[in-house]
């Protein structure tokens, strides 16, 4: 963290938060069948875990919330494709994202798999105190605003596809 008020997460950083989120999870006992990531920050995370903890089975779900800096939709949406429910019957899901901040998606994420799995987890890098869902494993929690290395730069191509002046 520096004296801006905000948290600073570097990718060296980044990588000691993933291992200590993978022992917590293996001191607990928790062997998960797969992991479903929540695009796009929670890629990341279930990538390091996925090596971490050794399960190759990741999948992801792509769910449109925050549309700027505070600013989100009304409730979170989950975009197409959609995980398909059969791959996730009866197995052990642990869902990754990169900050439970309103909680939200996680929920919307949480209650789509509870359904259908056997046990659902949830395992993120930050929690803020006003999240819905308390996650099972949490590296950091902190109330700050979170500035991640894949995320504090400027795209470098707009999404109108011209390559950004340097």
């Amino acid at each position: 963290m520096s004296d801006d008020g905000r948290e600073h997460l570097t990718y060296e950083l980044f990588g000691t938060a993933t291992r200590d989120l993978a022992q917590a999870i293996a001191n607990d006992g928790y062997e998960p069948d797969l992991i479903l990531s929540i695009a796009r920050g929670g890629l990341f995370v279930a990538g390091g875990l996925g090596y971490a903890l050794d399960v190759k089975n990741l999948h992801v779900v792509n769910v449109e919330f925050y549309t700027g800096v505070g600013e989100t939709l009304d409730m979170p949406v989950m975009l197409p494709p959609v995980p398909n429910t059969i791959d996730l019957s009866r197995k052990k899901v642990l869902v990754a994202d990169d900050v439970a901040d309103t909680g939200s998606t996680l929920r919307l994420v949480h209650d789509f798999c509870a359904e259908n799995v056997a046990e659902v987890r949830s395992v993120v890098l930050y929690e803020k105190p006003q999240s819905l869902v308390r996650c099972e494993y949490v590296w950091k929690r902190t109330d700050r605003w979170i500035n991640f290395p894949w995320s504090v730069l400027s795209p470098v191509v707009q999404r109108d596809g011209r390559v950004r002046d340097a």
